[in-house]
């Protein structure tokens, strides 16, 4: 009975992106079952600035921080809430959930089902419709009662014969038929007046209906199984009856308020003609394009992903599209609203981890296998920073397959880090690597060029290829990722899934490394990006490796983008080197001699990527491929963006499906598959060896 006393108090509510945080006097009326909000405590007395109807609603404490928690109403409304520490959160979450689970069990125990009523939208927003009248006094029972029938008392439901499946089949389809009736309905109300088309109710029960149909769609699929396996005898061995992907196209519902069919041919922008047109890749040339650096220009590209506003406009439809989701449900053949997505493909955010060159570059510059393994790590640890644009978790665009992205970067020579108290040491006669000619005049130039190309190299399962070298310090590295995205409730988490090589030929090493995982948090409110997971670094010929922790935020306590690592000698076990920090913020290196260096990876230089020219770039380079997309979404233009992403999308199924049926396979241009991995075409350590074949075979 204590917890169900009314308590009160001062808390923190998030209004919007204007006004930000403000104090206000908060009431649960426990007996009511209801959350109201006061603008202080002397105006408790007078009407609430806001109330909430906690039958049904969720309690959510935000992975954020300890102080933040959410309150989601039945009814769609949400109010996000801060307290002034962990353990005042953790009273009033507590408080709210027992309230909210004693009213939601009181409303099914207290309220019998509800007769079938009418839901007409035939008026479309007529203030005489009773259908349609928004009631405060409504609550939960009510909302959920649409079209809900008793069954007689003392009837039970007939068993379910297989013949009677075919009658199942017949009555679903004119539920389905309803029930695109009712989305169209809604969608075409107008976008203000007394009912709108992003009326939460109207949004609630959209989405709710479509959930419906998805599991009765998937309760059909197992009655169809288990009807098979009555006329086999049983089910075969191994087999599993498992929640199927949603059967309706979420692609057709990104946009309330609005018919979905879009232009004919005749009216379509000439750029969506063309990105439709292009010719299927295998047709066109697959000769590995060699890409000259002079032709590259600095670049002036700098969308900054900083703009939280359309976020928090198009909240209804991520609610939209989150009613549709399944917990652990692969997101790979989801197509994602363009409001979320960042103005670069993810070809190019793996470039914008090479942002630090000069410290890549310096990797080879240590005068021991120690000292190597160090500085690799101290750069795989700053090259995240730069990777992630911005504070909040927008998407990068996903490549279409055949997809390229090239670019470099230039250091000159003096500003590359050599050993602290010591200059290089050159390796002796017998180490020596030898370039070949084509490469010896990039020797002589006065600056570093680190050249990169990525390609994606197949769309099911999505999986990209990259690689970079500077041939003057003889080190590259070649990386194959395919990306496994989850939906994980309020976050979704990316696994990349595949490993790194880099190559120091002028000392015969190589260097394996893993990538973490990212998670997407708080994706209703301010979406945010955390890493998560252990990566590892090895050296096989040194022995030397390196175990990087990213540590995601605890529930309670604790700080974000924390990072812990340590690099060892794995034949004595002795660890030569710790590093703590944040990967977005300071880094802390600590050294076996004592030594401590710190990293502040916000005052890093950053070189800017040389990139071609549009005119230059071939049809699926990145920029090229996507720069309608991204001159949209710099306009703010959502609907043109999603026209244009649609189409590229739409060539790409086609294209798949033509393969398909003619039983071609794809071809890459720059990456070879080699066993589960891929390589590119022409690694530096293949024209090294090559070159030194020759140049024996000439003595």
């Amino acid at each position: 009975s204590d917890h169900m006393e009314n308590i009160y108090g001062y808390l923190m509510k998030y209004t919007n992106l204007v006004t930000g945080w403000q104090y206000r006097f908060f009431v649960l009326n426990n007996e009511a079952g209801l959350l109201e909000y006061f603008v202080n405590e002397q105006s408790k007395h007078l009407k609430p600035r806001g109330t909430l109807q906690l039958a049904g609603a969720v309690i959510s404490p935000s992975d954020e921080d300890s102080h933040t928690f959410t309150v989601n109403a039945a009814s769609g409304e949400q109010y996000k809430l801060r307290a002034t520490d962990a353990k005042e959160r953790q009273h009033w979450v507590s408080r709210l959930q027992i309230c909210t689970q004693h009213h939601t069990e009181a409303i099914g125990k207290n309220n019998p089902p509800l007769k079938s009523r009418s839901f007409s939208l035939a008026s479309q927003g007529s203030a005489n419709s009773p259908g349609l009248q928004r009631r405060p006094s409504q609550n939960a029972v009510s909302f959920f009662s649409v079209g809900h029938h008793r069954l007689p008392t003392g009837k039970r439901v007939p068993i379910m014969q297989p013949d009677h499946l075919v009658d199942v089949r017949e009555m679903m389809s004119q539920a389905e038929g309803q029930q695109r009736d009712l989305i169209r309905s809604i969608e075409c109300l107008p976008a203000s007046g007394h009912l709108t088309s992003l009326d939460q109710d109207l949004l609630m029960l959209k989405a709710t209906s479509m959930a419906t149909m998805n599991c009765l769609n998937d309760c059909f699929h197992i009655l169809q199984l288990q009807h098979a396996s009555q006329q086999k005898g049983s089910l075969p061995t191994g087999t599993t009856i498992s929640w199927l992907e949603p059967k309706i196209s979420l692609a057709n519902h990104f946009k309330n308020g609005a018919a979905q069919n879009f232009p004919t041919e005749i009216n379509k922008p000439a750029s969506v003609r063309e990105e439709q047109s292009i010719a299927e890749p295998c047709q066109l040339t697959r000769e590995p394009e060699e890409i000259d650096p002079d032709e590259e220009l600095e670049d002036i590209c700098d969308d900054k992903e900083d703009d939280l506003g359309a976020v928090e406009e198009q909240r209804s439809v991520i609610l939209h599209l989150l009613s549709q989701l399944k917990l652990g449900m692969d997101l790979t053949r989801v197509v994602l609203p363009t409001f979320i997505l960042e103005k670069r493909s993810l070809l190019e955010m793996y470039a914008d981890f090479m942002s630090h060159p000069d410290l890549f570059i310096a990797i080879t510059d240590g005068t021991t296998p120690e000292e190597r393994m160090i500085r690799f790590v101290e750069y795989y640890l700053t090259s995240f920073h730069e990777g992630r644009k911005g504070a909040i978790a927008k998407k990068p665009y996903n490549p279409i397959i055949g997809e390229t992205f090239h670019c470099s970067w230039r250091m000159p020579k003096s500003d590359v880090a050599t050993d602290a108290g010591s200059t290089f040491s050159a390796p002796s006669p017998s180490e020596q690597v030898t370039l070949p000619k084509d490469l010896e005049g990039q020797a002589e130039l006065d600056y570093y060029t680190v050249k990169f190309v990525a390609e994606q190299v197949s769309h099911h399962p999505p999986v990209s290829g990259f690689y970079a070298e500077c041939v003057e310090r003889k080190m590259c590295v070649n990386a194959h990722v395919w990306t496994k995205s989850k939906f994980l409730g309020m976050s979704i988490g990316v696994t990349m899934v595949g490993e790194g090589l880099l190559s120091l030929l002028e000392h015969g090493e190589e260097y394996t490394f893993s990538l973490p995982c990212a998670y997407a948090r708080s994706i209703l409110t301010v979406p945010w990006v955390e890493l998560g997971g252990k990566v590892s670094i090895n050296c096989a010929k040194t022995g030397y490796s390196a175990s990087i922790n990213f540590h995601t935020k605890p529930f309670y306590g604790g700080k974000l983008h924390r990072v812990t690592g340590e690099v060892k000698q794995n034949v004595t076990n002795t660890v030569v080197c710790r590093v703590q920090g944040e990967w977005n913020s300071v880094l802390e290196f600590t050294y076996s001699n004592g030594e401590t260096k710190y990293v502040d990876l916000t005052k890093l230089s950053v070189t800017r990527k040389r990139v071609r020219p549009l005119e230059k770039q071939g049809p699926f380079e990145s920029r090229r491929l996507w720069q309608h997309v991204t001159e949209s979404l710099r306009d703010g233009d959502i609907d043109k963006a999603t026209e244009h992403k649609r189409a590229l999308e739409e060539r790409q199924r086609n294209e798949e499906r033509l393969r398909a049926e003619t039983e071609t396979p794809w071809c890459t241009k720059y990456f070879l598959k080699e066993g589960d991995g891929w390589v590119y075409h022409k690694p530096l350590w293949k024209t090294v060896s090559a070159a030194q074949t020759q140049q024996m075979d000439t003595n």
